[in-house]
């Protein structure tokens, strides 16, 4: 990542001030809010995508590119402050959520008020193309986020379906972020569009490492077991049912729906699905992804800028936290 933000570490200190100006308020509360949003920034995968897909087709970084990188960052964001609402969750980065300190009915408005910044941002720039690529995104994340709630209720998807899901609801924004880097910089609409296919590979495998972490493959401080005490239907999961004997698969059954609190019978689950060549399988999986994606990069020239795309892809599945 060091090596990464020595590449583009001016354009993340340029876009971090944009950003920081592009929330601002005139409403004292939202200020304070906006503040505290812009202080516990995560790590920026996203942003970083869109400059460095932007680089790969010119060495200036554009306005648009900087309009294009916040855009994406407010929609995150903004999806960000309503899934804790849904999830009812407290933390958020190991910090209070934006409803933890201020309750539902404003968190809920302050994601009304991220996206309609993001939204002003573009059509007061004529960004219409910008616009129609991450507006397809917030479209595919929430087809996502409910076809989970619906497949989830009976614990019985598949594994086609899984990769519907986070296609739509995790790596869609990803595969946005550098379609839209990549049309700031290029205006070519085949450009654009590989490399939201790459972007797209990314963001799968990129969901993958983070429900590989549910299962304790990597020391990340926090807690295992959370997918399935949230009664989530994994790869790890998915895998481990679809090959298990009857007795095996209704026992995990059993616990997923009616003692996913006990921690016990949790880890039990845990230890029925490396057992069972679940992690194995899902990491397969993710490298799989991983390469698809590096495929299609690598049939741009290679250059700096494409050595970090390839790092960064690199790091999404390698991070430990």
């Amino acid at each position: 990542m060091d090596d990464i933000k020595h590449l583009i570490g001016k354009e993340l200190q340029d876009f971090e001030s944009k950003f920081a100006d592009s929330v601002k308020s005139h409403v004292p509360l939202l200020d304070r809010i906006m503040h505290y949003i812009v202080k516990r920034k995560g790590k920026q995968i996203r942003p970083m995508f869109v400059l460095l897909s932007a680089k790969l087709f010119s060495d200036n970084i554009q306005e648009s590119t900087y309009r294009a990188a916040a855009l994406v960052e407010l929609l995150h964001t903004a999806t960000l402050v309503h899934d804790d609402v849904v999830d009812d969750a407290n933390e958020r980065r190991g910090l209070f959520s934006i409803n933890a300190l201020w309750k539902n009915k404003i968190a809920v408005l302050v994601g009304d008020y991220l996206l309609s910044k993001g939204l002003l941002l573009s059509l007061n720039n004529n960004d219409f193309r910008t616009l129609q690529i991450l507006s397809e995104a917030v479209k595919e994340m929430s087809e996502g986020e409910l076809l989970q709630i619906e497949k989830t209720r009976k614990l019985n998807i598949k594994e086609d379906i899984y990769f519907e899901i986070i296609r739509r609801k995790t790596a869609s924004l990803l595969a946005s972020a550098c379609a839209a880097g990549a049309w700031s910089s290029s205006n070519d609409d085949h450009t654009t569009e590989q490399m939201r296919l790459f972007g797209e590979k990314v963001g799968i495998a990129f969901q993958i490492k983070d429900d590989l972490f549910d299962y304790g493959s990597a020391k990340i401080g926090k807690p295992t077991g959370i997918d399935i005490r949230e009664k989530k239907m994994t790869l790890p999961l998915i895998y481990t049912l679809e090959h298990a004997n009857t007795e095996t698969r209704r026992k995990i059954i059993n616990i997923v729906k009616n003692h996913n609190t006990e921690k016990d019978r949790v880890e039990e689950v845990i230890r029925l699905v490396k057992a069972s060549g679940g992690i194995d399988y899902t990491r397969q999986k993710m490298f799989e992804y991983r390469d698809e994606a590096l495929a299609i990069l690598n049939k741009f020239p290679e250059n700096a800028v494409r050595n970090g795309l390839e790092s960064l892809v690199r790091f999404t599945t390698d991070r430990t936290f």
